[in-house]
């Protein structure tokens, strides 16, 4: 490969590294041609973008980006790689995690960098698929905002019928 093709992947590359806060760094390596082509679309669907890379030419971006958390990642930079870029930090887990249910070992997770902290190795899957996105996070704020503002309010209404109870009866006592 020519070093000017090399530089233009590199520059790719770095350019969905930025676009993306949150990546998955996998092996889909024996995976016939029917079941990669229904993983892509699976990616698509769920707005994952799926690319194979060289592990030399991504070592040079992981190394090149100056962060200790993305250096880290190239140890997992054995056999054959391919990325998951997201914007959602668990969508690309989960997807790993149905797939090794139901069809097949791969794709296999070597690490991610999800939320500006590296994962390294297959055991950190459930931990990956249990993060929360930000919208989830804001949604179980509110949630538990709402839950004390939902109790007073039930206490206050049922207070109400309760004394509106007791000033009936005492109404009907004394006549």
């Amino acid at each position: 490969m020519k070093k000017e093709l090399k530089n233009q992947i590199i520059e790719s590359i770095s350019a969905e590294l930025q676009n993306y806060p949150n990546f998955y760094i996998t092996d889909i390596a024996g995976l016939n041609a029917d079941q990669t082509s229904k993983l892509r679309r699976e990616c698509f669907e769920k707005g994952i973008k799926l690319s194979v890379v060289k592990n030399t030419l991504l070592t040079h971006v992981l190394k090149a980006s100056g962060n200790p958390e993305l250096e880290s990642l190239t140890e997992t930079l054995v056999g054959n790689t391919a990325i998951m870029y997201t914007e959602s930090p668990n969508a690309p887990a989960k997807l790993i995690q149905d797939w090794q249910k139901k069809k097949s070992e791969k794709p296999a997770l070597k690490g991610a960098y999800v939320q500006e902290c590296a994962f390294i190795g297959a055991d950190k899957l459930d931990e990956l698929v249990n993060i929360k996105s930000k919208e989830e996070l804001i949604g179980d704020i509110i949630s538990m905002l709402q839950s004390p503002v939902r109790n007073v309010l039930g206490a206050l209404q049922s207070a109400g019928q309760t004394i509106a109870g007791v000033v009936k009866t005492l109404e009907e006592k004394e006549q």
